[in-house]
């Protein structure tokens, strides 16, 4: 988004403006209401991340509006930041730890407040692909990790959600544009 914001869109196609698919949601009204009844006892943690593509409001709120239900906040960088983990994987190590330690308490919360023991399933979520690669490392500190969108859409379409828009997409649901 950082990058996208230099080319200056808006000189080319007045009154148009960049906007995150998450904002872009909220503004159109789709979100999740109350609670999951399909999973009663997942909970949620947000990664903010360090380049955050939610630039009109702090990520967290835009989760919780999204997700309709309590999200709690996971902080400290997840040690992906750009190419951190590549140039400095020593600085990067122990940014992990940390982000791990965070995470593990984030999880203990939840599971304990949430009332509903062990049994519950703890997701991070973020919007940013390098932390989702980051998070994605975290699977034996209890949690999964996901887009908000792509859980939203589990949510609001069923499991095979990306397999049926594929079907139709490849079926003839895609309109073609000659330039």
């Amino acid at each position: 988004m950082d990058q996208l914001q230099k080319y200056q869109f808006e000189q080319i196609f007045p009154g148009c403006r960049l906007l995150d698919i998450h904002e872009y949601l909220l503004k159109k009204g789709v979100k999740l209401d109350g609670g999951m009844p399909d999973a009663p006892d997942t909970r949620y943690l947000y990664h903010d991340p360090c380049h955050m593509p939610i630039k009109t409001m702090p990520g967290i709120k835009v989760a919780r509006a999204l997700m309709g239900q309590r999200v709690e906040l996971s902080e400290r960088c997840c040690g992906e930041a750009g190419t951190l983990a590549a140039g400095r994987p020593d600085v990067a190590t122990q940014v992990h730890f940390r982000k791990q330690e965070e995470i593990e308490n984030g999880v203990a919360r939840l599971r304990d407040g949430g009332g509903v023991g062990k049994a519950a399933k703890v997701k991070a979520l973020t919007s940013c692909p390098s932390c989702l690669q980051g998070l994605s490392r975290f699977t034996d500190a209890g949690i999964e990790a996901d887009y908000i969108v792509v859980e939203m859409a589990r949510r609001l379409l069923g499991e095979n959600w990306l397999a049926d828009y594929a079907e139709k997409a490849n079926a003839g649901g895609i309109e073609r544009v000659l330039l």
